[in-house]
């Protein structure tokens, strides 16, 4: 699985959260302390948002620890809203068209987990998307068809809807192929504005979510990089986050397959 850490507020060295803290994001690639593997180094990713529509992007596929360009870059931009993704491949490639974070347009996404067979149902899923976003992907993972199922289903004007209804048509594929549903899905997406973040598994034992204050706005992590200066709040499984400069929401998400077989 993957680490990965999105921050809104105030603009701040992207070091402050990537590099600098003893258990930073750089730190997780190589130590990570809530994930099944301690070590996630099939590549990096940041998107940042300035003064342009769309974020900036810089991916590769050394790992985060041994590539100076990536400190560099941390300690000289600064921004008020960014996602930063290390990754620990679940099968596609080491490849920097594989490397979270992916974007389209304004939109920039990122994503530990996995679809379960993805294999059986990658096929049917690219099938149902019509050519124009199709034409977008560049790479292979689970994670970026997922992206773009998720625009498909309305991401513009309708984040949780979107991401609920991509969701559905992940376990409807999945029941189709007759694979049993198995999804997770610890996310974190943006339009440059608002952070949105899901915690979400089929058997209803997601990777961790975290969130607290800083540096006068907020982060939403997968584990903490400064276990005693902030206040990290455990976002429950099965949630919807949706963080503003104003402040954060927390909102239930779907239901585990257990409960949707329990309800039929």
């Amino acid at each position: 699985m993957c680490r990965w850490a999105a921050y809104l507020g105030e603009e701040v060295f992207l070091e402050d959260i990537v590099s600098a803290p003893c258990h930073s994001l750089i730190a997780q690639s190589h130590c990570a302390q809530e994930a099944k593997s301690p070590t996630n180094g099939d590549g990096f990713g940041l998107a940042w948002y300035g003064g342009r529509t769309e974020p900036g992007l810089y991916r590769d596929i050394l790992p985060a620890w041994s590539d100076p360009n990536l400190k560099s870059l941390c300690r000289q931009i600064r921004a008020g809203l960014f996602l930063a993704h290390v990754r620990a491949s679940t099968g596609s490639a080491t490849s920097r068209a594989n490397c979270h974070p992916f974007v389209s347009g304004r939109w920039s996404f990122m994503h530990n987990g996995q679809i379960g067979g993805f294999d059986r149902v990658r096929r049917a899923l690219e099938a149902a998307l019509p050519d124009l976003l199709y034409d977008q992907i560049e790479g292979t993972t689970d994670s970026e068809l997922f992206f773009f199922l998720m625009i498909d289903e309305g991401l513009d004007t309708d984040p949780q809807g979107a991401l609920e209804r991509a969701t559905r048509r992940v376990l409807e594929a999945a029941h189709r192929a007759g694979v049993d549903p198995a999804l997770k899905l610890t996310a974190a997406f943006s339009n440059g504005e608002t952070v949105h973040a899901v915690r979400y598994s089929t058997d209803g034992h997601a990777p961790t979510l975290y969130t607290a204050a800083f540096h006068g706005g907020r982060c939403i992590v997968s584990e903490p990089f400064d276990r005693e200066g902030a206040a990290w709040q455990a976002i429950p499984s099965a949630s919807f986050v949706t963080m503003t400069k104003a402040g954060i929401v927390i909102r239930p998400f779907m239901q585990t397959a257990e409960e949707l077989a329990a309800a039929e």
